[in-house]
C-alpha cells in the first residue's frame, strides 16, 4: 500500500490522489487502506517515516556538526540545513501530515523529536534562556504550510535562505 501511494503521490502529486486511486493501485480494497493509515495525512506520516528516522539516525550518532561533536551553535545551523533539505523534499507530504487537523503538526512523534533536540541545543547555545518555547519558535517558520506559501511566491532558494537569515540570524 505504501508503495502504491508513493508512486501516485510522485507521479500526480499528494493532491491529485484519492484514496480509492490508492486503493486500486495497491490491489486492496478501500477500508483496508482507511483501517491501516486512517487518512491520507496518515498516509503521508508512513511514508515519511523512514527518512525521518534516519534524519533522526544522522542527529543521534552520525558525523557532526549535524551528529555529536560540535558547539551547540553549528549543530543547530546543520540541524535547520538538515531538517530544510528533507522538508523542501517532501514538502507535500509534510503538508499532509502537518495539516490534516488543528494541531496536527504537535502531535507528530517526529515533530516532538524535532523540538526537542532544538530545546537541548538552545540550552547549551544560550544557558540561561527558556530553551522549550525557543525551540518551538525556532520551528515555526519550518511549518510546511508556511514552506509551502513561500516557495510559491519567491521560489526554493529565495524561501530557504529567508528562513535560514530568520533561523540562524
Amino acid at each position: 500500500m505504501l508503495a502504491a501511494a508513493a508512486k501516485l503521490f510522485r507521479d500526480r502529486g499528494v493532491d491529485g490522489v484519492s484514496m480509492d486511486a490508492i486503493a486500486a493501485e495497491a490491489g486492496v480494497g478501500k477500508g483496508t487502506l482507511f483501517r491501516r493509515f486512517g487518512d491520507k495525512s496518515g498516509l503521508a506520516v508512513a511514508l515519511l517515516d523512514e527518512r525521518e528516522r534516519e534524519l533522526q539516525a544522522a542527529i543521534l550518532s552520525g558525523p557532526a556538526p549535524l551528529g555529536p561533536g560540535a558547539p551547540a551553535a553549528e549543530r543547530l545551523a546543520a540541524f535547520v540545513d538538515a531538517y530544510l533539505e528533507h522538508l523542501l523534499g517532501h514538502l507535500d507530504l509534510v503538508r499532509v501530515s502537518e495539516t490534516a487537523s488543528p494541531g496536527a503538526r504537535y502531535r507528530i512523534g517526529a515533530y516532538r523529536f524535532w523540538c526537542h533536540h532544538a530545546a537541548i541545543l538552545l540550552a547549551e547555545a544560550r544557558p540561561g534562556c527558556d530553551a522549550g518555547p525557543l525551540a518551538h519558535a525556532l520551528l515555526a517558520p519550518l511549518a510546511a504550510e508556511h514552506m509551502t506559501a513561500l516557495v510559491a511566491e519567491y521560489g526554493e532558494e529565495r524561501a530557504r535562505e529567508a528562513v535560514r537569515a530568520i533561523v540562524l540570524g
